[in-house]
């Protein structure tokens, strides 16, 4: 006799684990982007930098795409699980994150890949007769802009996810409250961040980014230890027919 309670419980348990390793590889890439372009960052001419440290630039913003494919990843994996509980708010969370928030990686991406010839003219032609290239560089390599849309539309596909682990109780409302409280000071950078306020990796943007990025982190290892409530999955879970009868 099966029991789709159990098939559940298997399945809910593959896709937290699945939910928590994405998680864990995003804000892993995610870091080591910044550690292998802060040479490039640092360096007092962006294009002078890129051309230095090439390959540093080119290695980060392959951290940057896979820090990217692997959050899109997260609302796809976890949306038959979070459908069950609020359908619109679950493909909303598909569209924030899985779509509208890889766009802006991407654009991080190709713009730091633009810098690379960028670099190369610049070194050609000689700092006198492009010094303009340098101001270019500044935004190509900043990225502010698609930087704070980005935090934007990741802050509202974050509410929707928390939101429904709040409602359902999938994860303890401690850990999702802790979410929804986490984004306001993280959408709050975003905003500042349009207006040319602060910047995202200043001080400030950064402190300010730290109580959602701790969230986020004490969420991955919590669906990847304990996976989502097995209380709530068993709830939803009805008997299968099964060779005639009813389990």
């Amino acid at each position: 006799m099966v029991k789709k309670e159990e098939m559940n419980m298997r399945t809910s348990r593959k896709i937290a684990m699945g939910v928590g390793v994405l998680y864990t590889i995003g804000i892993v890439s995610g870091i080591l982007s910044l550690v292998f372009t802060e040479p490039v960052r640092s360096a007092q001419k962006y294009l002078v930098g890129v051309t230095a440290h090439e390959n540093q630039l080119v290695t980060g913003a392959l951290f940057v795409l896979l820090m990217g494919l692997s959050l899109a990843m997260v609302p796809v994996v976890a949306f038959p699980v979070l459908k069950k509980f609020n359908r619109i708010l679950a493909l909303g969370y598909v569209i924030f994150r899985g779509a509208l928030e890889t766009v802006t990686y991407v654009g991080v991406v190709i713009s730091w890949l633009l810098l690379m010839p960028l670099s190369r003219f610049y070194l050609q032609v000689g700092d006198a007769d492009a010094s303009e290239f340098q101001d270019l560089a500044v935004i190509f390599f900043d990225t502010d802009a698609i930087s704070s849309v980005g935090m934007i539309v990741f802050v509202f596909g974050a509410l929707m996810f928390y939101w429904v682990l709040y409602q359902s109780k999938l994860v303890p409302r401690w850990l999702s409250g802790w979410g929804l409280i986490g984004a306001v000071p993280f959408l709050t950078v975003g905003l500042l961040t349009i207006v040319d306020l602060i910047g995202p990796l200043s001080t400030l943007g950064v402190t300010a980014q730290i109580p959602l990025a701790l969230q986020e982190v004490t969420l991955a290892a919590w669906l990847i230890v304990k996976g989502f409530n097995p209380a709530v999955i068993a709830t939803d879970a009805e008997p299968v027919i099964v060779a005639g009868n009813t389990a």
